[in-house]
């Protein structure tokens, strides 16, 4: 009596009652997942085993075996070269200094024909060549773009410097002439900002030698070196120094030059 309640306590005591199953959240999916892919695993293995093999691959075989085994007695053409003295492993010819390996056996499994794997290489160099020649002229063509544009660039801001010089030299000019009570320019284009002679002024003056040139035939650098000799000339001024200067020794010993480049 007493021990069968003792083995009643055991079946309700604490051990016995708190057992818990685990039943954390998505485990018996993951045990789900796991275990199909142990079967899968096992099937491919067995799949693997049982599958029968392509002829290609049985004569791959068979070529392998063939090529790692030497030759032995029963091989004709072996026999024959050990009666003219040949030994495994020596070298071929009369002196020994031939081949000692066979020449390698290259199989051609593909259905292309002989040669065409010397095509298809010729015409990869030839397509990667072209590749190269369109690459190297379209960098050209882009450092031939970049050169214009610095070009374009370039004289831009020379023509602004010449037209700023130049309107720099026309407003020395009419201060200077101012100066000495020139009331006319010799040129109109010598003072800035000059009004043009109306119609009937030019309707009244004589028509011009065919060595004089008109304004509107002069570039901006013509006009400034006109001017700018001049100035030189008639008042002794330099616009690139800011000088006006004594007399001819003097401007030509202490002037660098009568351009702008002189004065750099």
């Amino acid at each position: 009596m007493t021990l069968n309640m003792a083995e009643e306590e055991d079946y309700m005591s604490d051990s016995f009652i708190n057992v818990q199953q685990d039943i954390r959240p998505g485990l018996p999916m993951l045990r789900q997942i796991r275990e199909a892919r142990r079967k899968e695993e096992k099937q491919q293995e067995a799949n693997l085993k049982n599958r029968q093999k392509s002829l290609k691959e049985e004569e791959q075989e068979r070529r392998d075996i063939g090529l790692k085994n030497a030759l032995g007695h029963e091989n004709k053409g072996f026999a024959l070269l050990q009666k003219m003295g040949y030994k495994s492993g020596q070298a071929l010819g009369k002196s020994g200094d031939g081949i000692v390996e066979p020449i390698p056996l290259n199989v051609k499994t593909g259905k292309s024909g002989l040669g065409h794997e010397a095509l298809l290489k010729r015409k990869a160099e030839e397509k990667l060549e072209s590749y190269r020649r369109k690459i190297h002229m379209k960098n050209q063509a882009e450092e031939t773009a970049a050169e214009q544009f610095r070009l374009r660039f370039k004289h831009k801001q020379d023509e602004v410097k010449l037209e700023g010089d130049l309107r720099r030299s026309q407003r020395a000019c009419q201060q200077l002439d101012t100066q000495k009570n020139i009331q006319v320019p010799r040129e109109a284009w010598y003072w800035l900002g000059l009004e043009e002679e109306t119609e009937e002024e030019k309707e009244e003056e004589k028509e011009p030698d065919e060595d004089e040139y008109k304004s509107e035939d002069l570039s901006v650098l013509e006009k400034l070196q006109i001017l700018t000799g001049y100035l030189r000339e008639e008042h002794l001024y330099c616009i690139w120094c800011g000088t006006a200067y004594e007399d001819k020794d003097d401007l030509s010993s202490n002037c660098p030059g009568p351009t702008s480049a002189d004065h750099d």
